[in-house]
């Protein structure tokens, strides 16, 4: 920080902004100023000073300008009573650098659900297009790499329309399918074996119902938490249907369980594409379900990406790594191929 007094380098220039004073200026820096330290190390060009409700910017135009966007989206945030952080601060940043009319305040005040003292709400501009092609189509999919929220956010919203009743009950289904394992070598009953595939469904419900009530909603129906293979032969009328890792599922699970549909009832189809244990040979009804509906009415596809991952910073750089060697092996491929076809035709 530097004195606000100094005059602006050459070819810099120097700004300062008021916060408003129904806006506690704790709120806005963060406990031990951890908002503030996260603005000056968004913008390292940039000098920042406090003083008071003042905050005195210098620095390069384009920084400038874009750290007083920041500085006003952060005092719509604070003024909601929604605690500031450093990762509100980043994604802030991510926003508004990213060619979007979309204001970071509107994005991270968007409350799905407010359950046992915390609020779910979507943290990036991707989590908050697909909340909203929830609302506003009868079939989602959620499509992207762990940690976007792609399952727990269509769970809150699930939760949301039947607190709202807009539904009468919710259906939670996964295929039985993971990484190579195969439910014959479990040990233990049918139910034990299906147990460990499901849940990560109720560690969901669990984050967003009183743990007491969830027995008694699931032995009234009114949350079923099933098997893929439970859903063949059914009509599913006003009801929240989520279907979790759907890379698992083939082309023809897909198909049987989209035609479960009934009157006043929302899919939402969730899946990491770059995920599928299915055995060789066997293509991911996700792959093949964007080709065959892409273009229908009332169908929405959304594609999170590591932009929107939302655990530990590291998670986001593991996937692009992992993207990129893909990439790579995938070139190769090609290159390989086509030498072989040119040796061929010698």
């Amino acid at each position: 920080m530097t004195d606000p007094t100094l005059e602006p380098q050459p070819g810099h220039v120097r700004e300062e902004v008021t916060v408003p004073a129904h806006v506690p200026m704790v709120a806005l820096l963060g406990q031990r100023d951890e908002v503030l330290r996260a603005v000056e190390e968004g913008f390292p060009g940039l000098d920042v000073h406090v003083r008071g409700n003042r905050i005195a910017l210098s620095g390069p135009k384009g920084d400038v300008d874009l750290a007083q966007r920041l500085i006003d989206e952060l005092t719509q945030i604070a003024s909601s009573a929604q605690p500031l952080t450093a990762d509100a601060v980043e994604r802030a940043i991510t926003i508004l650098t990213a060619a979007t009319m979309e204001r970071p305040a509107e994005v991270l005040t968007m409350n799905i659900l407010s359950s046992r003292g915390r609020t779910i709400r979507p943290k990036t501009l991707g989590q908050k297009q697909y909340v909203e092609a929830i609302d506003a189509n009868t079939v989602v999919f959620g499509i992207g790499p762990a940690g976007t929220g792609k399952t727990y956010l269509a769970m809150a919203k699930a939760v949301q329309a039947l607190q709202a009743k807009q539904v009468n009950r919710i259906v939670l289904t996964r295929p039985a399918v993971e990484a190579g394992e195969r439910l014959g070598f479990l040990p233990g009953s049918l139910n034990d074996k299906i147990d460990p595939y499901l849940r990560p469904l109720y560690d969901a419900l669990h984050d967003m119902l009183d743990p007491e009530s969830i027995p008694r909603l699931m032995a009234a129906g009114t949350i079923e938490v099933a098997p893929l293979a439970y859903m063949r032969g059914r009509t599913l009328n006003d009801a929240f249907i989520i279907l979790d890792e759907a890379q698992n599922t083939s082309a023809e699970q897909m198909k049987m369980f989209l035609t479960r549909l009934g009157f006043g009832s929302t899919i939402v189809v969730t899946g990491d594409v770059t995920q599928v244990d299915l055995p060789d040979g066997t293509r991911s009804g996700l792959h093949v379900v964007q080709e065959i509906l892409d273009e229908i009415d009332d169908v929405a596809f959304c594609r999170l990406s590591s932009k929107d991952v939302v655990r530990h910073r590291l998670v986001a750089d593991i996937i692009d790594a992992y993207g990129r060697y893909d990439e790579g092996l995938r070139r190769s491929e090609l290159h390989r191929r086509s030498a072989h076809s040119q040796e061929g035709r010698r």
